[in-house]
């Protein structure tokens, strides 16, 4: 491979201003708005056929809806009710795409519990469902990657899960899905688009549109980190921006011909101790589903589905969607869990494609996209699951307007930096735990976020063998990974860290306030913060945690969101 694309397998300050510099300098032939999982799948399909790519993000990568999901990769087990077949069928292909062979090092089956409270008619009616989720997941042309669901008796359902109230079910069935941790799959994706030629810059926010008559040939850009405002040139646009969508299409001076409504989801953290199951969970409520995940060390409790309207960079939990939250699980749960169970709580929000229906639960999961003036293509809805079929339908649209032979998308066979090689990996984990001194434990959980990129982190601890320090208040998690975020990963703040490329700020009891200044020293020698910046991000960071505590005692949602935006964004320069 030429050694301008190896170069940019790291993803750190100077590779961000060398992106930016081919960015002002040279003509595009795709350029991406937004580093969400569409935006950087986008970028990473567009790349992989030859083209000449650049993809900006106004904050950091995922820093909106893509790392705040119920970071599962699903069918959607509820849109068969629906009839959705298609999206059902589409979304269990793609998880076997990426259990299998995209990203087997980030993406892992975890099996679920639905248990049923009805005799005979409920079996019947869920196992049928179930049995074609199955059958879909073998359409793809290859196995599905977990197994076939079950049917379980009410003993065995005590056994697998003894915290559920006795008399809350007749039995169950289990069935598998998948989970991903969502932020740190988007920051790999935007890394491994740069690796296969991608110019890639977070931090950068386009503030309008260049067009030559009706022609959208560009767009104004202002470099958040240091001020700069300059112009991209481009071909053609990629509009990728989830919820903002609709902000961003403003800007042409066109109305968009769809609009996305942002419907807020929240999810609760809480210690895996809390009650016993080899199960995660799915239970019905009165307007969706709720799912209880797995997460290493921690339960995930979710979701809500509410309309938002008010800042959508930055949603606010309430004191009722905790309340709420907390009501549905204790239905089934013989120890019920109170506000003092909650270790961290987030909020995200979906956008969805805006129908005839008032609730937002029942807007489509559907994705679109649409050329909606020239030079410019808009791609909306979808789930994170179906990231890379909205991709590619985006860059189909996009090649279809510009000149010559253009490669279909080959996004199907490119796995992400870290996944070649990984069961090998995996296989001698062991071996280099002994080689390096340092517990299995610790390598397992190196290998499930790096792939075979563990042996960047172990040279680094090899040169430094202090880095293997686990992180204050965060023991699941070494100072090496902290280093690494700043030089390989494209984190440019406190908060990239602590927030998405660790999960620190949802994982524990203090939300990283004393991890904090010890993260921000890491990062300032490598990224040449001086005393007065380290100061500034770590009271920045603080004051969001404030924000953030204080909002989620709030009746509603305006009262939440003024407390939340107390938290201002920080200012780099």
């Amino acid at each position: 491979m030429p050694k301008s694309v190896t170069r940019s397998s790291k993803l750190g300050a100077a590779e961000r201003a060398a992106a930016i510099e081919v960015l002002k300098a040279k003509e595009l032939d795709i350029l991406v708005i937004g580093g969400g999982i569409v935006g950087t799948g986008s970028a990473l399909d567009a790349a992989t056929r030859g083209l000449r790519v650049g993809i900006v993000e106004a904050r950091d990568w995922a820093s909106g809806t893509s790392s705040r999901s119920s970071k599962l990769v699903h069918g959607g087990i509820r849109y068969l009710e629906q009839l959705d077949f298609r999206l059902v069928r589409e979304a269990l292909i793609e998880r076997g795409l990426l259990l299998q062979r995209i990203a087997p090092h980030l993406v892992k089956p975890v099996r679920f519990l639905y248990p049923l409270t009805k005799p005979v008619f409920e079996r019947f009616y869920i196992g049928a469902g179930m049995l074609l989720y199955d059958l879909f997941s073998y359409t793809g042309g290859r196995p599905p990657g977990v197994p076939h669901h079950r049917h379980l008796t009410r003993r065995q359902v005590l056994r697998a899960m003894p915290s559920l109230k006795a008399n809350a079910f007749t039995g169950g069935l289990t069935y598998y899905d998948a989970q991903v941790d969502d932020a740190r799959y988007v920051a790999n994706l935007a890394r491994t688009a740069s690796f296969y030629g991608a110019h890639v810059a977070s931090r950068v926010r386009v503030e309008g549109f260049i067009k030559v008559g009706e022609r959208v040939v560009g767009v104004q850009a202002h470099d958040l980190e240091t001020g700069e405002k300059f112009e991209i040139r481009a071909r053609q646009v990629v509009n990728a921006t989830g919820v903002w969508t609709d902000d961003t299409q403003a800007m042409v001076g066109e109305r968009g011909q769809f609009k996305v409504r942002a419907s807020k989801g929240v999810h609760l953290v809480v210690p895996r101790d809390r009650f016993q199951s080899k199960l995660g969970l799915l239970l019905r409520t009165e307007k969706s589903v709720l799912f209880v995940i797995p997460w290493g060390r921690h339960w995930l409790i979710g979701t809500t589905d509410t309309d938002w309207d008010l800042d959508k960079a930055h949603p606010a939990a309430t004191a009722a969607d905790i309340d709420y939250l907390l009501e549905h699980v204790n239905k089934v749960l013989a120890v019920p869990l109170t506000r003092d169970d909650v270790e961290g709580v987030y909020a995200g929000l979906r956008p969805l494609l805006a129908g005839e229906s008032d609730q937002t639960s029942k807007l489509s999961r559907e994705h679109i996209v649409a050329h909606s003036v020239p030079g410019l293509v808009v791609v909306a809805g979808g789930k994170w699951t179906t990231y890379r079929i909205m991709a590619k339908d985006a860059i189909d649209e996009a090649v279809a307007a510009l000149d010559g032979r253009i490669s279909e998308s080959i996004t199907e066979d490119i796995a992400l930096l870290g996944a070649e090689g990984y069961q090998a990996a995996w296989n001698k984990r062991g071996k280099l735990a002994r080689a390096f001194g340092v517990h299995k434990v610790r390598i397992e959980h190196l290998l499930n976020r790096y792939g075979v990129l563990t042996d960047e982190l172990l040279d680094l601890i090899r040169e430094r063998p202090e880095l293997q320090e686990p992180l204050p208040g965060a023991d699941d998690y070494i100072a090496a990974e902290v280093v690494y975020a700043a030089t390989h990963e494209g984190a440019l703040h406190l908060e990239d860290v602590l927030a998405r490329r660790t999960r620190i700020s949802i994982e524990a009891w203090d939300r990283g306030v004393s991890a904090a200044p010890v993260v921000a020293e890491l990062m300032a020698a490598e990224l040449g913060w001086d005393a007065a910046r380290t100061k500034r991000e770590v009271n920045y960071y603080l004051k969001r945690v404030m924000a953030e505590r204080e909002s989620q005692l709030q009746p509603d949602d305006a009262s939440a969101d003024r407390i939340r935006l107390e938290a201002p964004d920080i200012v780099a320069s």
